[in-house]
């Protein structure tokens, strides 16, 4: 026989095996034969053979055909290759030869006549279903012996056998398992369905559980028979209340779930088998009760402890009743037709436990109690089915349905429930964050893997979601209203300010830097991390908008879900440059938008609802223009130069909006979006060659206006179009004055070049006599506030023209300056003398206050939806009106009248006088003293960097008029105080993007001398007389605190010049926000701002120099000149010392122990600096502020300090300084003092006493020069073991002597003194055994003072040489203490002898 190959053997060994089996001539296992085409099984012979012949493997009892695959795999048609197609035959007639469509079947129909047939109506049948042939469930499984009987055959002859034999009461019964039911508890079910003691046997239909199964087959009837007798019996022997009194001692022994489950069993047996077999008189029991009993499956068990259902609520019933004779019915499964019962009765909640979030199919939060219909299709969820709406688990669930309309219907209620919980409509009643919650558990992803369904459906809906998810309606609606405004179109980006701690280590470098380092990591990021801390990254790393550009350009979606899209692509190119790049860069995403959806020419559309945006202009895509614009100047002129922007502009911008064959609202937004769109090019300088084709149509415009606000009250989206209108004129007149400079090398945009503006001065020079109607028009509704906030930003925008106006003509160096001084002088007596007298422009200044973030910190709160992770303003429910953005806020017509009065004031030195008046408001007097007030500050949101950034206009502009007014006349001392505050306050709260503000006031607010009138008003000497006063001490004049405020109001220029070299923002940024606030268009890089995470300056920005002078030492950067050490910490402490006395709440922010530690950094510059006569006084004057008796209670050195990692790190480095160069200087002794009190943390006195115990020896500062009590140290006493125990070593060894280190010498020996006689006795007893050895070294002392001071002290007293009292005889309580101890301390001795 021959070999089969096996494993492991080479094609040698296949060679050899087959010349083997070729020899030996044996027949082969399988043989070849040629089969044809399936499809030509029946072909003629004439029929030309197969052009490829295969070869097909015939095995002994295998199958022609494959199995079938489940599910089959789909069939591609090919051509026959035995029919093949003729080549001439045309297409269409063959198909029209072949058609078998029903209309070339049914050519002519007739109708029969029904005319005389009679009508009979269907027979009522009791059943379901039509009763059918089945298997019985005894043959079921039991092989036949028939031979090759069919399977119909046996049920044949299975029903002849049966009708032919009398039925048993047994065979109706099926048989349950024996594990299922053990026992003999057949009555239990009768028993507890009737309710009532049953009188005979003829109620008992045969035994329930036991069938005899196990036994033989002749015994098991007879034996379950004669079971079921003798449990009849025994009942029938039973009085009633004995059965009853049975049952409920069998219901109380037995699990509730078992006895469900027999009830259910029970119930199934009489429905499946005794029915159809015996017939229930009307009047028995039994059929009553089994019509009454409901199926009750093991699911619906007991209800929960902490809930009890509705009184009177119904039983649960299956609508019909199982029978077995049913097809696939013959084993009925109760807790598989669970669904099919009435749904559980409401549960009563008892206790205050959760409940599950159920929703709506409109996303509405609905209440645990509440009952709804089932026909509302709420109730199609497992768990609590009771319950109507469905749960945030099982929405998810829906939405991996395979079912395209399931997983639609999932993610539309999942939007609608996003869009009411930003909307902030479920407060309070859900606990957590709806959108935390969806976020992490992957709903991002869950809707970028929608958007990847095949169904359109399932598509938009996606989108829908992925819209509300990321997009806040309200947003957008604020920062379009106030785009108008003093610098509006200028926005913080949408980004999260939380960066990883790695990239906080790295303040050091620049912001181009530390963006090419990570970009490389944030792609090697995957974007589930990504998403976990920037939800717009996370979905850029996913390829969103590639899968959004093919939606738009091959899906080709509704209205609806192009609107959806654009509305996304507005939100990611909010989020950064560095998005909206990515954005403009997608390939063809910008080509379809502009191709699609801003067409030049297209078919008129009427009102009403539009059934496709394609090749229709569309608003939502110029914004989108807009915003991407906006993100930074190269993507401007990217847009403008690539895609024909210009021809577009000119398009939408040459007709009026009732001209553009477009429903009347798109028109007007269209319009405004242009408008827009050429006004953030023209703030760059760009564009600006559309002015002169477009003139005539602006100055038609421009013409209308006053006509327009005359008429009637304007429409919302008319006056924002006017104002867009305005808005584009002052960027091209700013573009007019503007000059191209050379940016500097160091600059990133030094590689561009810069082309000057096309717009001349006189192109623009005739625009202003068209606005100045529009004002006025405009200021005689000013008295009516409806009619006033009906207005909105129009007035705000041709104040801010005139500026623009006044400022370009001012900057043209071929006309008269006096031309434009007359006219200066012309607008000021014809327009705004009257407008500062007029009585309703004092009631917008009275409402300052009300409007206000600083003065409403709670109006700037984060919503409750609020994610880091996407930030948002938090605006879905609009503004209130009394907001900084409400309808009825006046700081954007306010600020734009401080911005003109500071350009005539300017450039017209002679009318600060009259224009100084605008600062002479009561209502600015108020609100002025309320932001300088103390108080919580808003926390940081990007809603409250927004609008803090234009509270800050307004307030730097009142600052600036006030500082030009001030040079030519005095300022009252209480304005001047209170304007000081305000310029401190201000510096301390800007933000990133107004570092040219914070320059300014640095510059010319915060360290001018008009602006401290307590230098001439006796303010040093009243600070000589209060030190006095509080410390009672007449030192040297010339170091009091009176002097060094002289000396320091007279040098606030130097001052000035140190602050300004240590405290200026950064270059790049400094140069942005100037071109920005100064109008240089051709350096503005862009106008979105930087990141909010914090203020430019810290709140300990006074001790800034000192701060760095500490840094440069510690960390010197090798290359750097040396510093003017003592010059920088002069100028800084004379600062501090100015504040602290006469602008204290400007160091409100800065704690006191903060304070003192920048004090102790004086002291670790070097070894020499503190030395210094000046820095001595100014730091000894400082450390009395800090130790007054009402701020001595501040000082908490154990709370996180700002700026500080540890204190106790920081002292013991302060301790190590001193012991090496101190060389016993009693300033920097008293330093070191002052953190050892007894309220501090023990920390801080363990390390002098216990690692820096030879600086004891220079820490010489008298008892009378103690800045604090000596109480402040001696009390309370010691509780620490270990301490007490320094000290006593340091006291008997002499390394603590009262000449040399008088303070800490009367502490310990108050606290030893204290510890020897107490008598606590709580005691432990270590602590005891330490008493004892103390109180026996002391009496064994040789210093006999030592000795005197330790068992005779009394109180402290820092009058006295030694610093406390002694008594003069031991008290009796000392003396009996001590002989008490002494003998134990004897007899201990004596008993270990």
């Amino acid at each position: 026989m021959l070999s089969r190959p096996k494993p492991g053997e080479s094609e040698v060994d296949l060679l050899r095996f087959q010349s083997q089996f070729l020899a030996a001539g044996a027949a082969p296992a399988v043989r070849l034969v040629k089969k044809g085409s399936r499809r030509g099984g029946g072909a003629a012979p004439d029929q030309p053979p197969l052009q490829e012949p295969r070869d097909v493997v015939m095995l002994d009892n295998l199958p022609d055909l494959p199995p079938a695959l489940v599910p089959a795999p789909p069939k591609r048609s090919k051509p026959s290759l035995g029919r093949p197609l003729p080549e001439d035959e045309d297409p269409e007639e063959r198909l029209s030869r072949h058609d078998e469509h029903i209309t070339a079947v049914l050519t002519k129909i007739i109708e029969r006549d029904t005319s005389s047939v009679a009508v009979s109506l269907p027979v009522p049948s009791g059943v379901a279903f039509p009763p059918v042939f089945h298997r019985s469930q005894r043959s079921q499984g039991k092989p036949s012996t028939s031979g090759k009987r069919s399977i119909f055959a046996q049920e044949i002859a299975a029903r002849r056998v049966s009708e032919s034999r009398v039925l048993q009461v047994g065979d109706v019964v099926p048989n349950l398992n024996p594990q299922e039911g053990a026992g003999t508890c057949e009555a239990l079910t009768p028993q507890a369905q009737g309710g009532q003691p049953l009188q005979n046997s003829h109620s008992f239909q045969g035994p329930r559980l036991v069938t005899g199964e196990g036994l033989r087959n002749q015994e098991a009837e007879q034996e379950a028979q004669t079971i079921h007798e003798e449990n009849v019996a025994r009942l029938q022997a039973m009085d009633p209340e004995e059965v009853l009194q049975e049952q409920q001692r069998l219901l109380a022994q037995l699990d509730p779930s078992l006895v469900a489950f027999l009830r259910s069993h029970s119930r199934a047996h009489e429905q499946a088998g005794e029915k159809p077999t015996k017939k229930q008189r009307p009047g028995e029991p039994s059929a009553a009760v089994r019509e009454e009993e409901p199926a009750m499956s093991a699911s619906a068990g007991t209800p929960r402890k902490e809930d009890k259902l509705e009184p009177g609520a119904p039983a649960l019933t299956l609508p019909v009743n199982p029978n077995k004779e049913w097809l696939h019915m013959d084993t009925v499964e109760l807790e598989k037709l669970h669904w099919m019962q009435d749904l559980p009765p409401l549960r009563r909640q008892q206790t205050q436990e959760r409940m599950q979030a159920r929703f709506s199919l409109q996303g509405e939060l609905l209440a645990p109690d509440v009952d709804l219909p089932t026909h509302l299709g709420l109730h199609h969820h497992g768990e609590e089915a009771e319950r109507a709406g469905y749960s945030l688990q099982e929405l998810f669930q829906l939405t991996r349905s395979q079912v395209s309309q399931q997983r639609a219907l999932a993610l539309h209620v999942l939007s609608r429930v996003i869009g009411r919980a930003q909307a902030g409509e479920f407060g309070d009643r859900l606990v957590g964050s709806i959108l935390h919650l969806l976020l992490d558990a992957g709903f991002l992803f869950l809707l970028r893997f929608s958007l990847d369904d095949r169904v359109d459906g399932v598509i938009a809906a996606a989108i829908r979601a992925l819209r509300a998810l990321l997009v806040v309606p309200g947003d957008e609606e604020l920062l379009d209203s106030t785009f108008s405004w003093y610098h509006g179109a200028s926005v913080f980006p949408l980004m999260p300010s939380q960066e990883d701690k790695e990239d906080e280590a790295e303040d050091e470098e620049s912001p181009a830097e530390k963006a090419k380092e990570k970009i490389p990591e944030e792609r090697h990021r995957p974007p589930p991390d990504l998403a976990r801390h920037d939800v717009i990254k996370g979905l850029l790393a996913t390829n969103l908008l590639p899968r959004l550009r093919y939606v738009l350009e091959v899906a080709c979606p509704g209205p609806t879900e192009v609107l959806d899209i654009l509305a996304v692509l507005i939100r990611v190119a909010r989020h950064s440059l560095e998005a909206a790049t990515r954005v403009l860069e997608c390939p063809r995403l910008i080509e379809t938008i502009v191709g699609e959806f801003l067409p030049t020419c297209w078919s008129p559309v009427g009102t009403g609802p539009t059934p496709s945006l394609y090749k229709v202009p569309c608003a939502a895509a110029m914004k989108l223009l807009r915003v991407l614009a906006s993100a930074g100047r190269n993507i401007a002129a990217r847009l403008l130069s690539s895609f024909d922007l210009q021809s577009r502009l000119c398009r939408f911008i040459a007709e009026a909006p009732q001209e553009l064959a477009l429903p009347p609202e798109e028109a007007e937004a269209l319009s405004t979006e242009a408008f827009r769109l050429w006004a953030v090019a023209a703030s760059y300088g760009q564009g600006s060659g559309l002015y002169r084709e477009l003139y005539p149509v602006l100055v038609r415009a421009l013409q209308a206006l006053p006509t327009v606000l005359s008429s009637a009250p304007a429409q919302p989206l008319s006056v924002q179009r006017m104002a867009s209108l305005l808005t584009l004129l002052t960027q091209l007149t700013l573009a007019a004055s503007s000059s191209p400079t050379q940016p500097s090398s160091d600059s990133a945009e030094a590689r561009l070049p810069t082309a000057p503006s096309s717009v001349t001065w006189t192109q623009v020079s005739g625009l202003q006599p068209l606005v100045e109607p529009c004002l006025r028009q405009a200021l005689k509704l000013l008295p009516t506030p409806e009619l006033w906030s009906a207005l909105g930003p129009m007035p705000t925008a041709c104040l801010l023209f005139l500026d623009a106006y006044y400022q370009a003509w001012s900057q043209q160096p071929d006309l008269c300056p006096e031309d434009w001084l007359q006219d200066m002088e012309r607008l000021l007596g014809e327009l705004l003398l009257p407008l500062l007298g007029q009585p309703s422009l004092g009631s917008l200044w009275d409402s300052l206050r009300h409007c206000s973030p600083l003065c409403n910190p709670l109006s700037c709160a984060p919503p409750p939806e609020a994610l880091r992770s996407l930030p948002s303003l938090g605006c879905a429910g609009g503004c209130p009106a009394l907001s900084l953005a409400g309808l009825a806020s006046p700081f954007p017509f306010l600020t734009a009248l401080l911005s003109l009065s500071n350009t005539l004031a300017r450039i017209h030195k002679g009318l600060c006088g009259q224009l100084a008046a605008v600062l002479a408001f009561p209502g600015l007097q108020n609100y002025f003293l309320q932001c300088v007030a103390p108080g919580a500050a808003p926390h940081l949101t990007p809603f409250s960097a927004w609008a803090l950034r234009h509270e800050h206009h307004l307030q730097f502009l009142a600052l600036s008029l006030a500082q030009k007014a001030a040079a030519f006349r005095p300022v009252p001392s209480t304005s001047a105080a209170l304007l000081h505050a305000v310029a401190l306050a201000l510096l301390s709260r800007l933000l990133p993007g107004s570092e040219y503000l914070a320059q300014e006031l640095l510059l010319r607010c915060v360290f001018r001398p008009e602006f401290l009138p307590e230098s001439a008003l006796g303010g040093p000497e009243a600070a000589d007389f209060s030190d006095r006063l509080s410390l009672g001490s007449t030192g040297d004049p010339q170091s009091g605190r009176g002097a060094l405020l002289m000396q320091a109001c007279q040098d606030l220029p130097s001052i000035r010049s140190c602050y300004l070299t240590h405290c200026s923002p950064a270059r790049a940024g400094l140069r942005a926000s100037q071109a920005m606030h100064r109008g240089e268009l051709q350096q503005v890089p862009g106008l979105l701002l930087p990141v909010p995470k914090e203020p430019l300056l810290p709140a300990d920005w006074p001790f800034q120099p000192l701060i760095q002078l500490y840094h440069q030492a510690s960390d010197p950067v090798p290359g750097l000149p040396p510093p003017d050490t003592v010059g920088t910490a002069t100028r800084a402490l004379q600062w501090v010392l100015i504040l602290e006395s006469w602008r204290p709440e400007a160091l409100g922010a800065v704690p006191p122990a903060a304070r003192l530690a920048r004090l102790m950094c004086v002291f670790l510059v070097d070894s020499e600096l503190f030395r210094e006569t000046p820095i001595q006084h100014l730091v000894a004057a400082l450390l009395g502020r800090l130790c007054q008796p009402q701020a001595l209670p501040r000082l908490n050195l154990d709370c996180p300090l700002p700026g500080l990692t540890s204190f106790p790190d920081l002292y013991a480095s302060f301790l190590e300084h001193f012991e090496a160069v101190s060389f016993g200087d009693r300033l920097f002794g008293a330093l070191v003092l002052l953190p050892l009190q007894r309220r501090f943390s023990v920390a801080l006195r363990l390390a002098l006493f216990g690692e820096h115990v030879g600086a004891l020896r220079a820490l010489g500062l008298p008892l009378t020069q103690l800045p604090v009590p000596l109480e402040c140290y001696t009390a309370p006493p010691e509780d620490s073991l270990a301490l007490l125990q320094l000290y006593f070593r340091a006291l008997v060894t002499g390394e603590l002597r009262p000449h040399w280190c008088p303070v800490l010498y009367a502490v310990a020996v108050a606290h030893v003194n204290s510890f020897l006689f107490s008598q606590d006795p709580k005691s432990s007893d270590e602590v005891k055994a330490a008493q004892r050895s103390m109180l026996q070294k002391t009496s064994l002392l040789a210093d006999e003072g030592l000795q005197q001071h330790l068992l005779h002290y009394k109180l402290p007293n820092s009058s006295l040489p030694d610093g406390f009292e002694l008594y003069s005889q031991m008290p009796p309580l000392r003396q009996q203490h001590l002989q008490r101890l002494t003998l134990g301390v004897l007899q201990n001795g004596a008993s270990g002898t």
